[in-house]
């Protein structure tokens, strides 16, 4: 198996294993570091004595023996080992799929919202330390910390490793939600690295939004988040081109898009919708819908779109959302009304990529060459994932080459949601 996809799979099986390992020893600190031992061991192995039949019951087994010796190394902790000891041997629970009870332990009420998203992100998934970091924008070390306090609130909170109750449910589906969407959004951007996609983390996000969908199908924020992601995620075949390039959305082959995925998707967020007041998740989904029915970019219904973003806008006050909704501004009223939103946004997304992005599309769009040529740069400096880098590159230079005074080149608008356009 190459490097790669043994990669992959290891990233697939680890929030599995861990809540295995972390039900059996009901030590959720000392479980992650037994899994992470496993994950080495596999990495290290593997490659040389093939990929065993059964991977996932490998790194449990291997995961049980390195915590069970560390336990008999310490008195203290004899009489859990005792206790495990007595549960039934690894090999018949490899089946069973912990994720979704490890997804909302990591969502506590004992964490704030802050250290539970870090958490989850990387207990379930997969990402490192330094990527979080990076998403939250703070040090790596001071990441650290925060993951290292929240698994000892955790553990010191002796919360039982099964689904919350009805009661307690409710507190917890709000970051639960959240952080099946940061997952979502990682894969199908990464935040840095040479690869605009990380589909083992993408897909990851929404098999647990099916299984949480099987378990709450008349929630309309769940069913919402799940058609968010089947609907963005239905674009991706045809998100980037030979050489892994970003391929924006009104250069996308239509016919490449998951048409099964928008069918399903559409089905739900109308579902959703025709359950009552509409929620976040269930307003970004119709968005991402009235962009996947268009035939053609032209046909797209930005009438549409910018009336829910103006709902988004008032529900969240997320300024990115803000910044998306400048976008589709430009699309109905022209590109001065949009940079004049922009502008309104200065102070609080100072140093945002995307706001330079999204500022010299529009400038490219009103004829003012120089200018967008500065914010593509700008944009291009400050993000850290390869594929847009480049793609905002490649945009400058061909506005330096081509452009002849008569007026802007075709300019490229992609979709939204949250973190920011996504095409």
């Amino acid at each position: 198996m190459p490097g790669e996809e043994a990669e992959d799979l290891l990233r697939t099986l680890a929030p599995q294993v861990l809540g295995v390992v972390a039900r059996r020893f009901r030590d959720f600190d000392a479980a992650e570091d037994a899994v992470q031992e496993a994950l080495l061991a596999a990495a290290r192995f593997w490659p040389s004595d093939g990929v065993p039949g059964n991977p996932r019951g490998w790194l449990i087994q291997t995961a049980v023996h390195r915590l069970t010796d560390r336990l008999r190394s310490e008195q203290a902790r004899r009489r859990r080992e005792e206790a495990s000891a007595n549960e039934p041997p690894p090999a018949d629970v490899t089946d069973t799929d912990d994720t979704l009870v490890l997804l909302f332990l990591c969502c506590h009420p004992a964490l704030t919202p802050a250290s539970a998203i870090a958490l989850t992100l990387r207990a379930v998934g997969g990402l490192t330390t330094a990527e979080i970091a990076g998403a939250f924008l703070v040090p790596e070390a001071t990441m650290a910390q925060r993951i290292s306090r929240a698994k000892a609130r955790i553990k010191a909170s002796d919360v039982p490793f099964r689904l919350p109750a009805d009661g307690e449910r409710e507190a917890r589906l709000r970051s639960v939600l959240h952080v099946l969407y940061l997952v979502f959004n990682e894969g199908y951007t990464s935040s840095a690295g040479g690869r605009l996609h990380r589909t083992e983390l993408s897909g990851e996000a929404i098999r647990l939004a099916r299984l949480l969908h099987g378990m709450l199908p008349a929630d309309g924020e769940v069913t919402g988040l799940l058609a968010l992601m089947l609907l963005t995620d239905a674009r991706r075949p045809a998100r980037t081109g030979p050489s892994g390039e970003l391929v924006p959305l009104a250069e996308q082959d239509r016919a490449k898009w998951d048409r099964a995925q928008i069918r399903e998707g559409v089905a739900l967020v109308t579902e959703a919708l025709a359950r009552g007041d509409a929620g976040e998740y269930r307003l970004q989904a119709a968005i991402a819908a009235a962009h996947d029915i268009a035939p053609r970019v032209e046909d797209t219904d930005w009438h549409q779109i910018l009336r829910t973003y103006r709902l988004l806008e008032r529900m969240t006050d997320n300024p990115v959302v803000s910044l998306n909704r400048a976008i589709a501004t430009a699309m109905v009223h022209g590109p001065a009304a949009g940079l004049a939103l922009l502008a309104t946004l200065d102070d609080r997304l100072a140093g945002h990529y995307r706001l330079d992005a999204a500022r010299a599309h529009l400038l490219e769009l009103a004829g003012d060459v120089t200018a967008a040529v500065r914010h593509y740069d700008a944009a291009a400096a400050r993000t850290a994932n390869t594929p847009e880098q480049r793609y905002l590159m490649t945009r400058a230079a061909r506005l330096r080459k081509s452009f002849s005074g008569t007026g802007p080149a075709a300019v490229q608008v992609p979709g939204g949601d949250l973190r920011g356009s996504r095409s």
